[in-house]
């Protein structure tokens, strides 16, 4: 087997000249038998057609490379000489190699040689005639049916390769979309419970004169907050692992009003002053009910790190058919400088998040210098499409 692959590698190298060779040793073989087939002798006319047939048959080594010129020249070896095989080897190549003008003209140049060596040579004038489309096009319609296969062959590996090449890249992208994704689905779970934890040290750090009651508790809000957040960045993980999440749904909490008031007295016990109005009913639609709980989230943190000891309100109401309206409002902090950096991402990816879902969002400052986070996402109340769907079933009466 090792062996046959190596004398197929060698084939698949060599074939062209190969095949070069079997044309002009065929050529040369027919040249020599009908030279000889005269059966008087060797004279003047079998040397000319021997000598012309051989340099009709040479110039076959290079039908690949310059196919019009050689198919020209056994075209004039055929109308001086007779030299039938390899004008048609000619046409042969320049068949499969074009399929244009060029092939059209050199085709009748080589039915109007043919038929005028058989009127001034001892052929059958009217014979050659009506036989010559037959031999000539026999040899062209052969050519042009491998050129056309080996063009569509090419096309259909270049249409294989480029599909190969599309799916690869939409692999690509769809991977950097994932990791941008879940990037951003980890910054929103770990973001808001680090920022608690930095808030409950700071705090110990500001007041170092507590007593051990109060430090107790820090400690123990300090180690639930980050348990809590290593059993998120544990769920996140997991998704990885098994590869369930397909929209996302694995990767984030369904959102309750409960989860919302939660979220406010985990910023309470951190030491922020903040008040909460909810009136989020039960069934909000899961994609947005998830998109409030983010915003809610992100604007605390944001304020956990920028400003803390800042005064917040938290404001959600919403309703079917009139939408969701989230607003995070802090007044203007008391301590300078931030507890954490601050990437710049959490905004940025909270706009494309209310975006996708189809809402508005608008951060910026307070007339009183504070900093207000609002947003407002759609809820529809179905009416469209129980009106689409009742216009249909009329349509169909």
């Amino acid at each position: 087997m090792r062996r046959l692959r190596r004398w197929y590698a060698w084939w698949v190298r060599h074939a062209a000249r190969l095949r070069d060779v079997l044309y002009v040793g065929f050529s040369l073989l027919t040249i020599v038998a009908q030279a000889a087939s005269g059966g008087g002798g060797w004279g003047i006319k079998d040397w000319y057609v021997l000598g012309a047939g051989a340099v009709a048959s040479v110039a076959l080594f290079w039908r690949r490379r310059f196919p019009a010129t050689v198919t020209a020249i056994t075209i004039a070896a055929m109308l001086t000489a007779g030299v039938f095989v390899p004008m048609g080897l000619a046409l042969l190549t320049l068949a499969i190699r074009r399929r244009d003008l060029v092939l059209h003209i050199l085709g009748v140049c080589a039915y109007v040689a043919y038929v005028l060596n058989s009127w001034y040579g001892d052929g059958d004038f009217w014979v050659s005639v009506f036989t010559a489309p037959f031999l000539i096009g026999t040899w062209i319609a052969v050519g042009a049916y491998i050129g056309a296969r080996r063009d569509l062959m090419v096309s259909l590996r270049d249409r294989a390769e480029r599909a190969e090449a599309e799916r690869e890249l939409r692999g690509e992208q769809a991977r950097l979309g994932e990791r941008a994704r879940i990037a951003q689905e980890m910054h929103d779970v770990l973001a808001h419970k680090v920022s608690l934890i930095a808030l409950h040290a700071g705090g110990l750090e500001v007041n170092p004169a507590v007593g051990p009651e109060k430090v107790e508790g820090s400690a123990r809000l300090i180690r639930e907050t980050a348990r809590q957040a290593m059993e998120d960045l544990r769920e996140v993980l997991g998704v990885l692992r098994s590869d369930v999440s397909v929209d996302g749904a694995d990767l984030a909490p369904v959102p309750r009003a409960a989860d919302l008031e939660r979220l406010v007295e985990d910023s309470r016990d951190a030491g922020v002053s903040v008040t909460g109005e909810f009136a989020l009913p039960d069934d909000v639609p899961v994609s947005v009910g998830r998109t409030v709980y983010r915003v809610v989230q992100e604007s605390l943190t944001n304020v956990h790190k920028h400003a803390r000891g800042a005064s917040t309100d938290v404001v959600v109401h919403g309703a079917r058919g009139v939408g969701v309206t989230v607003r995070v409002t802090n007044v203007r902090p008391v301590a300078a400088g931030s507890l954490l950096p601050g990437s710049g991402a959490g905004l940025v990816g909270l706009r494309e998040r209310v975006e996708l879902a189809g809402g508005r969002l608008t951060t910026g400052p307070t007339t009183e210098g504070g900093w207000r986070v609002e947003a407002w996402l759609p809820w529809s109340d179905g009416r469209e499409g129980a009106e689409a769907a009742l216009t249909v079933d009329e349509g169909e009466r």
